[in-house]
């Protein structure tokens, strides 16, 4: 026997039927029972084909006010899809290495992802593109630059509270954090960043873009190439290296506008971005 659509019943039944959803806080159903009733009636499905239709299309819900959560949570500076991204404009990022990317498997198994080229490659686009498929699957992510996390961790250090504000990065399934070597960081500033990726090292994974060659990486850390290098110990022991050589998006545009014809020049193969 099929369920009688809500129109078809008794009108009392069906207005109580509605605010008992509603009391439950199943508020997705309630609108749309007398449409899946008529379906279920047309298709001669029984009720228990009926329930679980209107409760698909509750979890449905639930599933999508999660992720939508968890996107605010990250703080992403915007959202764009891997999808989105122009491969055929930047040939040297490896496509099949991103495919593997999305599948999450590095977070599984801790593993961290890093972004080096030039300023405008598409490496913050990348991160953001991952980190909003660990947000589909249900993984807290937080982004953050590099600045904005030191300063932080810096105002917490003075007002004594670090280890409570080391626990805002120590804590998601995944952090990214975007632009480190844009700006030189002090000796408090770099040890408060070495804490944060040694309190993650084998934990939790990462995502880290720069536009420094890690050769560079020393000049980065106040100058000490000793944190420099305990840095990207952790961060490269179990790691996935995207190296971008190609040409700036913003400047792309700019030369389809006609604001300038020159190109800027690449690195060379397999070495460091240009500094």
């Amino acid at each position: 026997m099929s369920p009688r659509p809500l129109k078809m019943a008794l009108p009392l039944q069906g207005e109580r039927l509605e605010e008992q959803l509603r009391a439950l806080k199943l508020t997705r159903i309630a609108p749309v029972v007398d449409t899946i009733a008529q379906a279920c009636a047309r298709e001669k499905a029984g009720y228990l084909d009926f329930l679980s239709r209107l409760l698909e299309v509750e979890l449905e819900e639930r599933r999508e006010r999660k992720v939508e959560m968890l996107q605010r949570f990250a703080a992403f500076p915007y959202k764009k899809s891997l999808e989105q991204f122009d491969f055929d404009f930047q040939p040297t990022v490896d496509r099949r290495l991103v495919r593997d990317l999305q599948t999450l498997r590095f977070l599984e198994h801790g593993e961290n992802v890093i972004l080096v080229g030039p300023p405008g490659t598409g490496k913050t686009m990348l991160s953001v593109g991952l980190g909003l498929k660990a947000c589909e699957a249900g993984r807290r992510v937080l982004f953050t630059t590099a600045d904005d996390l030191v300063s932080a961790l810096s105002r917490a250090f003075q007002e004594n509270r670090l280890e409570e504000k080391l626990k805002v990065y120590t804590n998601p399934s995944l952090l990214i954090i975007d632009e480190i070597g844009y700006l030189p960081l002090d000796k408090l500033q770099s040890n408060l960043l070495f804490q944060v990726i040694s309190k993650r090292y084998e934990r939790g994974s990462m995502i880290v873009t720069s536009n420094k060659g890690f050769s560079a990486w020393g000049e980065v850390f106040a100058g000490d190439p000793v944190i420099a290098s305990a840095i990207l110990d952790r961060l490269l022991h179990h790691s996935h290296v995207i190296n971008i050589r190609g040409e700036s998006y913003r400047l792309k545009e700019k030369r389809q506008a006609g604001l300038f014809t020159h190109s800027l020049p690449l690195p060379a193969k397999g070495g460091d971005p240009p500094e």
